[in-house]
């Protein structure tokens, strides 16, 4: 508050409490108010309330010998009235008063009085925020982790924390307006009043058996000394501190990653414009905040976890998001493993008992990945505890009440899996209230640019390497691919290029080998139209030909390293076919 005061408007401190008299009226009377009513002033108005001038004790007194009853009240009135509006500050109210040797200024707004500001609402009001700040700097500095002292010019102790009290035994009643010295003879804030120079994180021991890391500061302002601050750190605590700032650098990192994540829209981490992605995005939307179970269906790669999460960090749940591939649970694990176990139920349990999937995704969201791969046995207990809402832990007795939204994905057709009575229907009905299928990466390729421009940045920052442009011709070989491996074929194409490429654009060189040869294959499935050897040849080549130099826009070395044949090799086999023409 002290520091905020002398920007604080008259209108919050000024007084009501004015008498206001008419330039006509007797200075009998005027006097008489201010005896008897113990007043300081009276303010002199005309008759449009115009303020006209102030009446003060002090200007009385220089007539109290005088004969009170000739004085003319217009011949006493000092002219050129000072006076401020309501939204003056105290700090050019108090310039004024001083500048001009006053100790009042009338408030004026829009010509009228309201108030009065004396110089001694000024000074309550500075005083009051002074000891305000006391206050508020005793707290902050007894709410700091380090031991601080703090001394003046003269080497007294002006402030003592509760960490330099528990630090060093002695309390702030005992020490504070004593000489340090008389305490510690040897401390450093004493070498600082003399040196004026701050140390930072220096090892002291400022009496036998204390040892800490002390920082301190000479406290100058306008070039004059007005103290000394240091800060004390037991040493004993450093390793300790260390270790945990370690883990908590380690979290931070991990929460930071999450939260840029998901901060804004959970959904701007599917990345797409195609009207068949934002189709799905749209539904996952719309049902985040409902508690109803969700079935992610797609072919492997399509992004079914992603879709689980922005799904669950949309839907403001408390609780944690965790994901659970089933299919690389033992059968022989899975209730220890999804419904945790108490202390010593088995042989190699841990002492402290183990919580299990469901009970760290209470009040969260549990995603059941690959659910298409769990056993008929893991099945009927899962079905059992999506009914009952309540788990019992292995060597438990207590059921525990659960609070989860299950999310599950496959890859497989779980009606086919029912029909061949390898999936329980009643499960498969529990599962997919709401089923998303997400399309595959060849039926929306119009977000193919997109995503490879997401992955490439994605790894070069995380590498710390230069972002490479990348060649049309790449571009055009990646959107014609079939991606049978989707969303995760493609980032994991995207990286092999990033890390293989050393030059400042991506070429067609730095694609994977196998790119070409699918590509290809794909091609060569023409319908045969002649069983002529020779002419199935010439045709086979043409095609080759034809499709390697489409594929890099017309360039014939590229084309030639394609085919795997020397350059003037394909040259002949141009001018043979014609195929220039």
């Amino acid at each position: 508050m002290f520091l905020q005061s002398y920007s604080v408007p008259v209108a919050d401190v000024m007084s009501y409490d004015i008498f206001i008299a008419n330039e006509k009226d007797e200075m009998n009377s005027i006097i008489d108010y201010l005896i008897h009513n113990v007043k300081k002033e009276v303010l002199i108005c005309d008759d449009d309330k115009k303020i006209k001038s102030v009446i003060t004790m002090a200007d009385v007194y220089k007539f109290v010998r005088a004969d009170i009853s000739k004085i003319k009240l217009n011949d006493f009135m000092k002219r050129n009235v000072l006076w401020v509006n309501p939204n003056e500050s105290l700090s050019n109210c108090r310039a004024i008063m001083l500048e001009n040797k006053i100790g009042r200024l009338p408030v004026v707004e829009n010509g009228n009085i309201v108030g009065i500001i004396r110089e001694e609402h000024i000074r309550d009001y500075f005083y009051k925020g002074v000891e305000e700040a006391e206050l508020a700097i005793k707290h902050i500095f007894n709410s700091i982790h380090e031991a601080i002292c703090v001394v003046d010019n003269k080497g007294r102790i002006v402030i003592w924390n509760k960490n330099a009290e528990k630090l060093y035994g002695f309390k702030e009643d005992e020490l504070k307006g004593k000489y340090l010295e008389e305490y510690f003879p040897d401390a450093i804030d004493l070498k600082i009043s003399n040196t004026k120079e701050s140390v930072k994180n220096v090892y002291y021991s400022p009496k036998e058996g204390y040892h800490v890391i002390i920082s301190a500061s000479p406290i100058i302002i306008d070039g004059k000394l007005y103290g000394v601050v240091s800060t004390e750190k037991d040493i004993s605590e450093v390793e300790e501190l260390q270790s945990e700032l370690k883990k908590a650098k380690e979290q931070l990192k991990i929460l930071e990653k999450q939260i840029k994540k998901y901060s804004k829209d959970p959904f701007e981490r599917i990345i797409g414009n195609s009207k068949k992605i934002q189709g799905k995005i749209n539904i996952a939307k719309q049902i985040a905040n409902s508690n109803v179970s969700i079935l992610l269906t797609g072919e492997s790669g399509t992004g079914k976890e992603e879709f689980a999460r922005a799904i669950h960090y949309s839907s403001g749940v408390l609780g944690n998001f965790v994901p659970v591939n089933c299919s690389a649970i033992p059968s022989e694990l899975f209730e220890s493993e999804f419904f945790g176990y108490v202390g010593g139920a088995f042989t190699g349990a841990r002492r402290e008992g183990k919580a299990g999937f469901f009970e760290l995704a209470n009040e969260g969201t549990l995603f059941l990945d690959e659910i298409g791969d769990l056993p008929l046995s893991m099945q009927a207990k899962l079905l059992r505890v999506l009914q009952d809402k309540k788990i019992k832990k292995v060597g438990g007795e207590k059921y525990i009440p659960l609070n989860v939204r299950v999310v599950s994905a496959t890859n497989k057709n779980l009606l086919d899996l029912i029909d061949k009575e390898l999936f329980r229907e009643e499960l498969y009905y529990r599962i997919n209230v709401v089923e998303i299928e997400l399309p595959p990466l060849r039926e929306r390729k119009e977000d193919i640019v997109l995503l490879v421009d997401y992955f490439l940045k994605e790894f070069c920052k995380e590498n710390n390497r230069k972002i490479p442009s990348i060649d049309n011709e790449v571009v055009q070989i990646l959107m014609e691919y079939d991606w049978k491996g989707n969303i995760r074929e493609l980032k994991n194409v995207v990286e092999y290029m990033a890390i293989m490429c050393n030059e400042e654009v991506i070429t067609s060189e730095f694609l994977p080998k196998y790119i070409f040869t699918k590509n290809l294959d794909s091609f060569l499935n023409y319908n045969i139209n002649s069983f002529d050897l020779n002419e199935s040849v010439k045709n086979l080549e043409v095609n080759l030909i034809k499709k390697a130099l489409d594929m890099t826009s017309g360039n014939k070395l590229e084309a030639a390293k394609i085919l795997n044949i020397p350059r003037t090799t394909l040259h002949s086999k141009i001018k043979k076919y014609r195929i220039d023409d």
